[in-house]
């Protein structure tokens, strides 16, 4: 699955097809990426993903599988007869499951990258759960795991881009959420950035969602990021 085009992906979080259409409806495919998450495909279904696709848009299906290997490895597959760009599990569910689930993706298939450590855990989360490693570590341990499974790269805060990137190569993503502009509030977000800093980081691409969603006019407000990124010389594709 081919990896240029825009580094934008925004999150549709919404609750319904209907309020998230309504938003799709003003951005362009030439500038960005969209992602369906648990909340949305819950309510909406795989309709609506293949909707978007029809739309002429690469959709990023985040639904983070985590079970038994045999169980992921058919969901992976079902995801990709949907016709997304990526779709993602969780580190944590080991080799075997994440070896199972790249096993499930033919050639020109959907990027298949894994979960570390969700940017709204800090490590006093870490901490109570048992994981016995520094946060930054445990997120480099995961995502080396990721890279010997055969994915495509990770999902991770964009703190830890850098470093993913100095361990395992320039060809391995770094999908960083938790962007937020200088002046935003982080909200749930533990472990945040602005867009250019993540890319200049490391970062592949960028999740973003209230910066957009919640703006006035979201598409000057994609427009404006995207033009940002291209000031700074970090829109690389």
């Amino acid at each position: 699955m081919r990896r240029q085009g825009p580094r934008i992906i925004v999150a549709l979080d919404y609750p319904d097809a209907a309020a998230a259409l309504a938003l799709v409806r003003q951005l362009r495919p030439e500038l960005c990426r969209l992602k369906v998450g648990k909340e949305l495909f819950t309510a909406a279904g795989p309709r609506l993903v293949e909707g978007l696709v029809a739309a002429g848009f690469d959709v990023f299906l985040d639904l983070k599988f985590h079970d038994i290997p045999s169980t992921v490895a058919k969901a992976v597959a079902a995801a990709g007869r949907l016709g997304v760009w990526m779709v993602n599990v969780h580190a944590s569910g080991g080799t075997q499951m994440m070896r199972a689930a790249r096993e499930t993706i033919p050639a020109g298939g959907p990027l298949l990258i894994a979960v570390t450590v969700l940017t709204s855990m800090s490590q006093r989360d870490l901490d109570e759960l048992g994981v016995a490693l520094p946060l930054p570590q445990q997120v480099l341990h995961l995502a080396g795991l990721a890279q010997h499974s055969g994915l495509d790269g990770v999902v991770c805060s964009a703190e830890e881009a850098r470093a993913i990137r100095e361990r395992l190569g320039d060809d391995f993503l770094c999908v960083t959420p938790g962007i937020r502009l200088a002046t935003a509030e982080a909200d749930d977000q533990q472990r945040v950035m602005t867009p250019e800093a993540a890319l200049q980081a490391g970062s592949s691409y960028l999740v973003i969602g209230r910066p957009v969603t919640q703006a006035v006019d979201p598409a000057a407000a994609l427009l404006a990021i995207a033009t940002r990124i291209a000031d700074h010389g970090v829109d690389a594709k």
